[in-house]
């Protein structure tokens, strides 16, 4: 079974600059660099997705606020700092 898959895609050479500088500045090689931005994106996508997931289900359930309450939840909030 195959585990991974090549990707081919084209970058303006501005991007590519970047990209080898950003790859050398880490230490790392280019396709090593784009491996790591594509798996620390996608997992940042799953996580905003089950947050997001999370809201909706909340929504559903009648578990809501409405703007008065986050207001008065953020003015108190600033209070308390503002008293520290």
């Amino acid at each position: 079974m195959k585990t991974s898959e090549p990707l081919t895609i084209d970058l303006d050479a501005e991007t590519l600059a970047s990209l080898q500088a950003a790859s050398v500045w880490r230490g790392m090689s280019v396709t090593d660099y784009v491996k790591s931005a594509v798996e620390t994106a996608t997992r940042k996508d799953g996580e905003l997705a089950a947050l997001v997931q999370e809201g909706l289900d909340d929504i559903d359930a009648g578990r809501v606020y409405t703007q008065e309450q986050v207001e008065a939840w953020f003015e108190a909030r600033h209070r308390d700092i503002a008293a520290e």
